[in-house]
């Protein structure tokens, strides 16, 4: 637990530093499409830098769903950590933490942290943990020497058997920071070397090669139901804008019958 302390003391301590640098200019903020009326830009710029100051979120669009990309160019080296920072911290991670903890406490699992509030939570504790360490290598690690785009691009239109099969291809398909569709390495080792650093401060039952897998495994299914809801999410919420950013396909590019959709 003192090694999840520390980390969200760093990464805090990280939000309140980049919370006080001064917003970017509107210039490096211009959108890709036509300019919008100067009203709306001002009230645009006003709540995006507001939503910068929290805790410093690289993606001003979604804040439950930090990955979901806002623009259609790579990210830097630091901006891939950035979006590590934001995923430990996100909405999304603590909502799955905790049910996450609650499953294992009704089975019990892991038995050592044994019963009741206290080991409630210690296991969501070590699923934050889990949460963050894998992120750092997938994310941030990985992603930046394999030059790997670690963020979430959803499409149009989505419907459910084409979304599902998106979710399932984008597990092991991920897009280069070039544009081009490659191996998700990142992605599906990020998730092996956090579980491998999770055996040094889970209990003995757990540090096992067998426990260690079914916990890589819970890693993907939960990645996969993720991506599932991160493709409906800009259609429940195009308050989100991602389609004036041109980071989704026009609904008319994406044909009806859900195949053929663009990759991403």
């Amino acid at each position: 637990m003192t090694i999840l302390v520390c980390f969200y003391s760093i990464v805090f301590t990280w939000g309140a530093v980049r919370a006080q640098q001064p917003a970017p200019s509107n210039s490096s903020r211009a959108l890709p499409d036509s300019p919008a009326p100067k009203q709306n830009q001002q009230t645009e710029n006003t709540e995006a830098n507001g939503s910068q100051r929290f805790v410093g979120y690289l993606t001003k669009r979604s804040l439950f769903f930090p990955d979901i990309a806002a623009s259609p160019g790579p990210l830097s080296t630091w901006q891939k950590f950035e979006l590590f920072g934001n995923q430990a911290i996100s909405p999304e991670t603590i909502l799955t933490s905790s049910i996450s903890a609650g499953v294992s406490q009704a089975r019990d699992v892991p038995y050592a942290y044994g019963e009741g509030g206290e080991a409630y939570g210690k296991r969501f504790g070590a699923s934050m943990a889990r949460g963050a360490s894998n992120n750092f290598f997938g994310t941030f690690v990985l992603g930046s020497a394999l030059h790997q785009d670690p963020r979430f691009f959803p499409r149009s239109n989505p419907r459910f058997w084409s979304t599902v099969r998106y979710a399932a291809r984008r597990v092991v398909i991920t897009r280069s920071d070039s544009g081009k569709e490659v191996f998700n390495t990142s992605g599906l080792v990020g998730p092996m070397a956090g579980e491998a650093l999770a055996n040094a401060y889970l209990p003995a039952s757990e540090q096992t090669a067998g426990r260690t897998f079914t916990r890589v495994g819970s890693d993907y299914a939960w990645r996969f139901a993720g991506y599932v809801l991160k493709e409906y999410w800009p259609s429940l919420f195009r308050s989100l804008g991602l389609q004036r950013l041109k980071v989704l396909p026009q609904p008319e590019l994406v044909p009806d019958s859900g195949a053929g959709n663009p990759k991403p």
